[in-house]
């Protein structure tokens, strides 16, 4: 008998309208595959820019990079998990938002008893980046001053938790005051309101003219200039996102001139790319959750099926913290 998955798809780039529900048959896992029955799945900004065309997908395809559940079936090969594991991931290719999928298993994570299904689906795209933004593209050291964009979103909220765990001052940014309050709450040393300081001007007061040692920016154009600004001789930009749209090209000059600046543009899937790799950063990230220096908060839940409005929300800067779509 065919088993049969709800799937959210889109079969042309566009707004969330286009994305649709439907039915999806499920076969047998083939050699390195599983097949998991999810229980949550996660909502990234990755999506919109997937389900826009700023990442082209081949069409039609299916939505999401992130989700937790049960796995059913294993195919050859797969030595590290087995029927009835709890699992979360987050992996290419997209196709998170359904009921269950046989996907590759590299990237699957045997999910701790202690973590539940809905803090894994909203945890791995998010705690695995902050741990190679904070261990691997510029690993930190206790004293280290970082600023942090979007602070209060669901990264945002794990890299200020994160940070004050090792002794990392955090300045973060947010559009409002209540969402540099929520930064505050969760560790940020400081929190600024870009909508009403330069924030360039006051990294600089804060740090006492110096500049921070690195700026952690997954918005984008609307920040690019004043993250750069808000850096400190040799210190580095790393650009992860691009929520207010596209950085604009760069000429070189201007880094040598502001300080001989590092800029560098990584993505989670070339870090977890390496099955060993992966496991080992997921294990880092299943440590700090359980430890309790990392709590993973979820501020919305949407059934699958109004997964329109969730990305309307997201898009809108209206959530906090990390949005679970429930299968």
């Amino acid at each position: 008998m065919t088993t049969m998955a709800r799937t959210v798809v889109i079969e042309e780039f566009g707004g969330p309208e286009k994305m649709k529900l439907v039915d999806r048959a499920l076969g047998e896992p083939g050699p390195g595959q599983v097949r998991i029955r999810h229980h949550a799945c996660g909502l990234n900004f990755i999506d919109v820019y997937q389900r826009t065309g700023l990442y082209p997908l081949p069409l039609p395809h299916a939505l999401g990079m992130e989700g937790a559940g049960v796995i059913e079936a294993v195919g050859e090969g797969v030595t590290h998990l087995k029927v009835g594991d709890r699992a979360a991931y987050t992996s290419q290719p997209p196709g998170a938002y359904c009921e269950a999928r046989v996907m590759p298993a590299a990237q699957v994570c045997p999910l701790p008893d202690g973590i539940s299904f809905e803090q894994g689906a909203a945890m791995m795209l998010k705690g695995l980046t902050v741990e190679y933004l904070f261990h691997r593209t510029y690993p930190l050291k206790r004293g280290d001053t970082v600023l942090f964009h979007a602070a209060a979103g669901g990264v945002g909220l794990i890299a200020c938790q994160w940070a004050r765990s090792e002794g990392i001052t955090l300045i973060g940014t947010a559009g409002t005051d209540e969402k540099c309050q929520l930064a505050l709450d969760h560790g940020a040393s400081h929190c600024l309101n870009y909508r009403k300081v330069d924030f360039a001007a006051k990294v600089r007061e804060l740090t006492g003219g110096k500049g921070v040692d690195v700026v952690m920016d997954a918005v984008g154009k609307d920040t690019f200039e004043g993250s750069l600004n808000s850096l400190r001789p040799l210190g580095m930009l790393i650009s992860f996102g691009n929520a207010s749209g596209k950085v604009p090209p760069l000429d070189l000059g201007i880094l040598g001139a502001k300080g001989s600046l590092q800029v560098t543009r990584p993505t989670v899937y070339t870090h977890i790319g390496d099955h060993a790799t992966c496991q080992k950063m997921a294990g880092h990230l299943f440590e700090k959750v359980l430890s309790g220096d990392v709590a993973i908060r979820i501020d919305q839940r949407f059934p699958l099926d109004q997964v329109a409005d969730a990305h309307r929300a997201l898009e809108g800067r209206e959530t906090t913290g990390s949005t679970i779509l429930q299968p």
